[in-house]
């Protein structure tokens, strides 16, 4: 993740977000992509950057990983109530609503660790087969979690009943975000090959590769499972959408700089994409062949990566304050700005 040089925002009390809340979702279908804004800014405490966000939203909770421990905020306060501890390097959250369990990623001590969703007490930590767990999945059918182990250039297949690894496949190059579809499929996007990787789920072997000329790095990854299309977005301000059964590129649409993740929400059509330099890009899905870009709306710089709640139709983004770079060195030719102390606030975009 890329940290940018940013202003202090203003905090929103959260109180209003609470009736906010009440007003937007039964009037949310009406909504339009483009009067979509940020209505909430939460402020988060800390010192530690963050990585991927994920919404659980039969509980209200928003999890958000900051280097070695997890933040469970309470989306109708912007509170934290909990911390999800001892998660060496976490990446991302996987929820698995019917056993009632979460998954983190664990990139530094390579393992997952198992929690709770009602009481979010820690109940089991799961050794991964690959280095660097980074993007992580869970596949109901099959009631399995994929790990993507960035540094080993793998996937780690758990059973997530018996938390106990059942497969291991190789991948050459880093693998990002990951979505599954209906058809028995899960994809994934393999940053530094500009292209989409598809598992079969049943026999746990990668049957597909599908280059994305003129995609460079792709990071995050939606999917509209009903239409069979992929949204995919890379580093060169371009989304690829893509046929889920084919692979092949239907469209290409602009979108801001410095993209880490996408999300699709079926009921509205809008494909939502956040961007590093402080805009959340929204889209409409017209047709499954025709898209439209709705709006660039202006959040924060550094915001780039997003959790959308499928219920609320809200969507969560996180930022924070940074200072000066230091000066390259020949070890560090573009070191990161360092985070300013308790400045990381959660962004909330609702439609207006």
């Amino acid at each position: 993740m890329k940290n940018f040089t940013l202003s202090r925002p203003t905090i929103v009390a959260a109180g209003a977000l609470i009736l906010l809340q009440a007003a937007l979702v039964p009037a949310v279908q009406a909504a339009t992509p483009d009067n979509y804004k940020v209505v909430a800014r939460f402020p988060v405490t800390g010192t530690e950057g963050w990585d991927y966000i994920s919404v659980d939203s039969k509980r209200n909770h928003l999890f958000v990983s900051r280097s070695d421990h997890v933040q469970v905020l309470d989306t109708t306060s912007g509170k934290v109530i909990a911390n999800i501890a001892d998660t060496a390097g976490v990446h991302g959250v996987a929820i698995a609503q019917d056993l009632n369990l979460g998954f983190t990623s664990n990139g530094r001590s390579d393992t997952i660790t198992v929690f709770e969703l009602d009481s979010l007490n820690t109940i089991d930590t799961v050794k991964t087969t690959g280095a660097g767990p980074d993007s992580i999945l869970y596949y109901p059918p099959l009631k399995r979690i994929y790990s993507f182990n960035r540094r080993g250039q793998s996937v780690t297949i758990i059973d997530a009943v018996a938390r106990k690894v059942i497969d291991t496949l190789p991948i050459s190059g880093h693998p990002e975000f990951a979505v599954s579809d209906s058809q028995g499929h899960i994809f994934f996007n393999v940053e530094d090959r500009n292209e989409i990787a598809v598992i079969d789920a049943q026999s746990s072997k990668i049957v597909k590769h599908w280059r994305m000329a003129p995609c460079d790095e792709p990071s995050g990854l939606a999917i509209d499972d009903r239409h069979h299309r992929l949204f995919s977005v890379c580093s060169n301000k371009k989304m690829m959408v893509l046929d889920s059964l084919s692979g092949k590129i239907v469209t290409t649409v602009a979108i801001g700089q410095g993209p880490d993740a996408a999300a699709f929400d079926p009921d509205s059509g809008f494909v939502f994409v956040s961007n590093g330099d402080g805009s959340l890009t929204v889209v409409h899905e017209d047709a499954a062949d025709r898209y439209t870009i709705k709006a660039n709306l202006a959040t924060q710089k550094g915001a780039r990566t997003l959790a959308l709640n499928p219920e609320s139709h809200l969507v969560y983004l996180v930022s924070g304050n940074f200072g000066a770079a230091p000066a390259p060195t020949a070890t560090t030719p573009h070191p990161r700005p360092p985070l300013l102390p308790n400045t990381v606030n959660v962004l909330v975009a609702a439609p207006n």
